[in-house]
């Protein structure tokens, strides 16, 4: 069997660095392609290089519509804007489609549920296993839980992250959420300010943090009568992130068209 042929798309950035050296490092994938923006000073260079691996004769080109004509999925850690763009082009070209961008609006979601009607479409806040399974158990103890265990999301990421809440702890209030038969978008606390009075029964609460060099700490709390439960996930690198996508792409490889989270990659949608 042939390798699978990926192009990955932000090569230059500091996950698509990271993506490559995985790509690499990998059996049974290949890689095939980088992009960035028109006008980028990295147009050209080779990405083994922009990696730190040395030459790997693979270059970053500005030209998604030939990339994609000759890959067989693209790994997608840009912006909103991008990532919808490029969903429409991977579904002209029937490839695979990994997404690992955050912060969409309602409209950008839809989109990507329209392109899913051709390309095989794999989305999620975080690619990382390790989260992709907390998250799951988040939606497991909220069913176990009742509404006297107060929910809280807490998450901290470094000081350039641009979206909050991260996407990461969107998916733990969504699965937690889900666990208690409610909408996130009926019972979220965003944030908390002044004479707040007391905390709504049933609340789902959020806190964002800020500073450093911090990769990606979530913690989802349980907060009942004389007792916490706390589950937590620590992000030591963006390889994880990277070993997560490249497997997302092997997997959605021989799927069928649609829209797929990391819970279909890993089996979990079930736990």
């Amino acid at each position: 069997m042939s390798n699978i042929r990926l192009a990955i798309a932000g090569a230059a950035g500091r996950m698509g660095r990271a993506i490559t050296r995985i790509v690499l490092q990998t059996k049974g994938v290949e890689l095939a392609g980088g992009l960035e923006a028109k006008g980028s000073a990295h147009i050209g260079r080779d990405m083994g290089e922009l990696a730190g691996l040395g030459q790997a004769g693979v270059v970053v080109t500005d030209d998604p519509l030939a990339l994609l004509s000759r890959v067989d999925g693209l790994i997608d850690f840009t912006t909103p804007q991008t990532s919808v763009f490029l969903s429409e082009l991977s579904a002209q070209a029937r490839i695979v489609h990994v997404v690992g961008t955050t912060g969409f609006s309602p409209e950008q979601e839809q989109a990507f549920e329209a392109a899913a009607h051709h390309a095989r479409i794999v989305k999620a806040g975080n690619m990382s296993l390790g989260v992709n399974l907390l998250v799951a158990l988040a939606r497991k103890v909220a069913s176990l839980l009742g509404e006297e265990y107060d929910i809280e999301v807490v998450e901290m990421h470094h000081r350039h992250k641009v979206d909050a809440p991260s996407g990461t702890a969107l998916m733990l209030g969504r699965a937690a959420a889900e666990g208690r038969g409610i909408r996130l978008d009926e019972k979220a606390i965003w944030c908390r300010e002044g004479h707040t009075g007391p905390r709504p029964e049933g609340a789902i609460g959020f806190a964002t943090l800020r500073g450093g060099t911090v990769v990606g700490d979530h913690t989802i709390m349980f907060a009942g009568p004389d007792e916490r439960v706390e589950l937590t996930h620590r992000a030591g690198s963006r390889d994880i992130f990277a070993r997560g996508a490249v497997k997302a792409a092997i997997w959605a490889h021989d799927k069928k068209p649609g829209l797929y989270s990391m819970l279909d990659v890993l089996g979990l949608k079930d736990l």
